[in-house]
């Protein structure tokens, strides 16, 4: 592709206040369109639409199988997002920490939970190409 492609995701929410309070007034997403039942953030130059769901949203146990998030390809814009999340106290769903220490896929992550149990990764890589790369390594994720 010869152009910039843009990623979208749609999540749940229940109240658009507080949908805007932690991710504009939190994380620090850029405000786009909204209507009483969506909210169009922009996080990082990538589309996130938050929906009003009248359906019982249930926490997931765990990181897994379902979250979202950014890779940041400098690790001060990673730490600067830290520092901005815990000076917002937003919730840690898990502390920051680094994952896979001393190996190629080395990372330094961080997990936050949305008000509505949406869990958000922030990642940032030692070694750029175990981004997609690094095939040698064959472990994905933490032990379930």
């Amino acid at each position: 592709m010869n152009h910039q492609v843009l990623f979208h995701l749609a999540f749940p929410v229940t109240d658009i206040d507080r949908t805007k309070a932690f991710y504009v007034g939190g994380l620090g997403c850029e405000l786009g369109r909204e209507s009483p039942s969506a909210l169009i953030l922009n996080l990082c130059g990538h589309q996130i639409v938050a929906h009003v769901t009248r359906e019982a949203l249930t926490p997931q146990q765990g990181i897994y199988p379902r979250h979202f998030g950014l890779i940041f390809t400098a690790e001060s814009d990673w730490e600067m997002l830290l520092e901005r999340a815990q000076q917002k106290q937003l919730n840690f769903y898990q502390e920051a920490r680094r994952r896979f220490p001393g190996l190629p896929t080395e990372h330094r992550t961080f997990f936050l939970e949305d008000p509505f149990g949406n869990l958000l990764e922030f990642k940032y890589y030692c070694d750029a190409e175990a981004i997609f790369g690094r095939s040698e390594c064959d472990r994905v994720g933490d032990a379930v």
